[in-house]
């Protein structure tokens, strides 16, 4: 007669990280830590071989916080003047452009940044910028599994390589969502301080109302209009003028001319763009999928039947299905969403096709260079899935209040 597995022996059989998982991060993890010093050194990265910078995204943010030290902080908006700056810090002129589109409050950032020389604030900008997501990723995992996994993130290398603000996106959608449960008021600052990409924050006021999460809600509102008032006190009104000005230019550039290649936006309205589909039919689309996220978000957050890790994992990756607007670093905030599957897993135990489907999404995320196509969109799909089969399984109370989570309770 067989011996009974105990409930305590199963418990530890979960608690355990699958070895294929940990040994895909570690090589995951040696990639990305060891990319960034040989490429620097080989003057692919930051500086060229003739010490000019190399045309990439920071220069924006750079040059912008300059501009802003010269006290011009509306011209960072005007794509001739922003260029003319960039030209001058990189030693080299390149074709298109990088536009400055961020709302005024980030300019605070800029200008922080604009007091160093351009490639020390470069490395610091990724490297500080990095500490809040390794914080937040190590918090929803809930062990030090949750550093490797941060790190090993395949977007991790795409964000710093053109010093991008993706890192920071995750951070604070991550630390909203993480704390939410248990600390309201630290999640609605992390909220509020998000509304400097507001494209990322659609979803959540429809979430907390329906999940009745009021704290948030208030909070986050209150932050996002004190940091308006702010930057409006430092950089005038005109500044402000000038974002909404050049706000409808940007949009008609990269959303209805396609001066950036669609395959290097990943979202459904790209996907349809790049397939040769009209802007008409890429928005329809488009607006299905927003309509779709929309109510099942609204329907999974007040449900009882749910958990509230698989509710902050199905936000997170939501955030990145409604928006048309969506490059490859802004996907780091899909690493959020994977960590709560991890956690789920790590406490509950994998399904068998779970981390396959995991090794789908790291190889979607780094064969997009060798395509050139909207394969992140493909790899929030394969999550969305992964998050809708786990809520199948929550049929009952008893199976949503499972092996709780510290801070991370159902509300």
């Amino acid at each position: 007669m067989a011996t009974p597995v105990s409930a305590p022996t199963i418990a530890a059989e979960h608690s355990e990280i699958p070895s294929s998982l940990l040994n895909v991060c570690f090589v995951l993890f040696v990639i990305n830590v060891s990319f960034f010093p040989s490429a620097f050194f080989a003057h692919w990265w930051i500086l060229d071989d003739k010490g000019l910078g190399i045309p990439i995204d920071f220069v924006n943010v750079w040059s912008a916080g300059k501009l802003v030290l010269d006290g011009h902080p509306a011209l960072a908006y005007d794509w001739d003047i922003q260029k003319q700056v960039q030209i001058a810090v990189l030693g080299q002129s390149y074709e298109g452009n990088f536009a400055w589109h961020y709302p005024p409050p980030f300019l605070f950032v800029a200008a922080l940044l604009a007091h160093f020389p351009y490639a020390v604030a470069f490395i610091g900008w990724a490297a500080i910028s990095l500490v809040p997501y390794l914080a937040v990723m190590r918090a929803i995992v809930g062990r030090p599994f949750g550093w490797l996994l941060a790190a090993s993130f395949p977007v991790v290398l795409t964000n710093t390589l053109v010093g991008q603000n993706g890192f920071l996106t995750a951070s604070l959608i991550g630390g909203t969502l993480y704390l939410m449960p248990t600390r309201p008021v630290l999640a609605g600052i992390c909220l509020g301080l998000l509304s400097y990409k507001p494209q990322y924050g659609l979803l959540f006021p429809l979430v907390l109302i329906a999940a009745s999460q009021w704290t948030v809600f208030f909070t986050a509102g209150v932050v996002a209009a004190a940091m308006a008032f702010v930057s409006w006190l430092a950089f005038g009104t005109e500044t402000w003028q000038a974002f909404f000005h050049w706000l409808p230019m940007f949009s008609q550039a990269f959303l209805t001319e396609g001066r950036a290649p669609w395959g290097k936006m990943q979202s459904i309205f790209a996907l349809v763009r790049y397939f040769g589909g009209t802007e008409q039919l890429a928005w329809v689309f488009q607006w299905i999928m927003n309509g779709a996220v929309a109510v099942l978000l609204v329907l999974m957050w007040r449900s009882s039947r749910i958990g509230y890790p698989l509710k902050a994992a199905a936000l997170a990756a939501g955030c990145l299905l409604v928006t048309p607007y969506l490059f490859l670093y802004d996907m780091m905030v899909l690493a959020t969403a994977l960590a709560f599957l991890v956690r789920i897993g790590l406490s509950e135990g994998f399904q068998p096709y779970e981390l396959p489907a995991l090794g789908l999404v790291a190889a979607l995320l780094m064969f997009y260079p060798l395509v050139g196509a909207p394969t992140g969109f493909g790899a929030t799909l394969v999550v969305s899935c992964l998050i809708a089969r786990r809520c199948g399984f929550r049929r009952s109370d008893a199976a949503s209040s499972a092996t709780p989570i510290p801070g991370l309770a159902t509300p």
